[in-house]
């Protein structure tokens, strides 16, 4: 049975907190990280997943959610297939853009920035410290690619499986790695009543300095 519901009339008043120019740290990373504290204490689900966007050679835009696993005074960390097509559209235009939604907490940060392939040796690190299937799966998938059925990739994964055993190191495949996404905007958007939204935003400067401003919703 058809739902009756109308998609235009599905809507939502935000009204638990405000953000005002006073509570925002000078810092975009001092700022992030007190919300993704406050997420992990509200056990949002998955607060560390957020959306990826990439634009290729052709300028068509691309998107997809990722998890970021590193976070420092640098960047936003995230790895994955280089041989992917967000891998493509990074190495042909290194601009990006991320954005965390915390619905139970009505907030939003969206991050501009450049990517950038992080050292070997850390993408090495995390490679081994994933659980065991998850490496296997990063060198039997041809991530991004045309496959024919199932089947195949199953086939490839337990042939990967038998290859290396149960206490064989796997060798990380040189097309799997991390990339720091280097931000040079961050914006903070917390729902207020009546759709009159708090938005932050912060901008680099060319000193490497942050300039913080308050944007209309």
């Amino acid at each position: 049975m058809a739902s009756t519901i109308s998609i235009a009339d599905l809507r939502k008043e935000y009204a638990q907190r405000v953000l005002s120019d006073a509570q925002t740290a000078p810092d975009p990373f001092i700022q992030f990280k007190q919300w993704f504290d406050e997420a992990l204490q509200a056990q949002v689900p998955e607060p560390n997943a957020m959306h990826l966007c990439t634009v290729s050679a052709n300028g068509k835009p691309s998107g997809r959610v990722v998890l970021l696993k590193g976070l420092d005074d640098q960047g936003f960390v995230f790895f994955t297939n280089y041989n992917s097509r967000k891998g493509k559209d990074i190495a042909v235009n290194s601009h990006i853009c991320l954005t965390f939604f915390w619905p139970e907490l009505e907030r939003q940060v969206r991050i501009e920035g450049q990517a950038v392939k992080v050292p070997d040796r850390v993408s090495e690190q995390y490679f081994h410290s994933r659980p065991r299937g998850s490496q296997i799966g990063a060198v039997a998938s041809p991530q991004s690619q045309v496959i024919e059925n199932r089947h195949l990739l199953e086939e490839q994964f337990a042939r990967v499986q038998t290859e290396y055993g149960e206490d064989q190191q796997i060798p990380r495949p040189l097309h799997w790695g991390g990339y720091c996404v280097i931000p040079e905007l961050v914006e903070f958007w917390q729902g207020r009543r009546s759709r009159l939204h708090d938005r932050i935003q912060y901008v680099r400067e060319a000193s490497g300095s942050w300039k913080k401003q308050r944007l209309a919703p």
